[in-house]
């Protein structure tokens, strides 16, 4: 099924290109990935939660590792959640693809709060004549859930993000109706571990990335792991964890004295889980040293160019 949606911004804002048009959309794919096997069963409790939690949060200590029994391949045909954008006068040259975080799902890149102020694609389309494509990652919202420990893992994802990718540069998804010029690659916090791992195991693939909420030094993940206070996701099996309460989506993406409280409310209404396997295998995606020559934009937040917190780190 496919929903036609123009977007129109408020008369206020007529002073630039104002109108899009977004379809949403879903994708099949068939995928293969490498995943690992853990022998851990899925937390009964929120105190199981949090004793997953801890264990992650151990300086120097790989707590994956101790439930690790090997690799094997996981193969499946997923459904990909999907909301594609262009300008009202048609496609853009360019495509980007946009890869959600921890904590939410493809629809904060079009965040619709006082008049799309918060959006994403707004600017991107209207003003600047990209097309995007966004997606809900597997296990994530309207995309297909599956097994959060052994099935929904970092590296599924990417072969996801991939098959997606390669369907998109190809013109095999009708809906779309198009082929680009260029294709570039948009992540924040997990999605941008995602794009970095893809564009690592795949140098061509892309032709641009921007990474924001990203860093290779993950040593500072305990303030996200600890501070959003996880408990059991409501509505998903076993071993999908969501922020507890407002407070923790605030320590985990929001700065101190630079949001509308507003806004905070409307984000952990709509915020999304994680997996156990994706918790287990954040820190493989960075194992390749990427080769990727094309143009890399990335937005870490904080003062970078300053030593005095370690939190500038944080990879979201």
């Amino acid at each position: 099924m496919v929903n036609l949606i123009s977007l129109t911004l408020p008369l206020a804002f007529a002073t630039i290109a104002v109108a899009r048009v977004c379809q949403n959309l879903t994708v099949d794919i068939s995928i293969t990935s490498r995943n690992g096997v853990y022998n851990i069963s899925a937390p009964e409790t929120n105190v199981d939660v949090t004793n997953i939690m801890i264990g992650l949060s151990i300086p120097g200590h790989d707590f994956s590792a101790d439930y690790f029994v090997d690799y094997a391949n996981v193969s499946g045909t997923y459904q990909l959640a999907s909301t594609y954008c262009e300008p009202d006068s048609g496609p853009g040259r360019v495509l980007q693809i946009l890869t959600h975080g921890v904590g939410f799902d493809r629809s904060y890149w079009d965040f619709p709060a006082n008049g799309y102020n918060y959006s994403y694609v707004a600017p991107v389309v209207d003003k600047h004549g990209y097309s995007t494509f966004s997606w809900d990652r597997l296990g994530i919202a309207e995309s297909t859930h599956g097994d959060p420990i052994n099935e929904i893992q970092g590296w599924l994802e990417v072969a996801a993000l991939k098959a997606l990718t390669d369907k998109l540069r190809a013109g095999t998804i009708p809906q779309v109706g198009s082929t680009f010029d260029k294709i570039v690659h948009v992540g924040h916090s997990l999605g941008s571990i995602h794009t970095y791992a893809l564009t690592a195991a795949y140098p061509d693939i892309s032709d641009g990335i921007i990474l924001t909420g990203f860093a290779p030094n993950v040593s500072s993940i305990t303030a996200l792991l600890l501070g959003g206070a996880f408990v059991q996701a409501s509505d998903y099996a076993k071993g999908y964890f969501a922020l507890s309460y407002e407070g923790a989506m605030e320590i985990c993406f929001f700065a101190p004295g630079n949001f509308d409280p507003a806004i905070l409310t409307l984000a952990y209404d709509s915020s999304r889980p994680i997996t156990v396997g994706e918790l287990f295998t954040i820190g493989g995606e960075f194992g390749q040293l990427s080769a990727f020559a094309k143009p890399a934009f990335v937005i870490a937040g904080g003062k970078c160019e300053k030593e005095e917190t370690p939190h500038r780190d944080i990879p979201g």
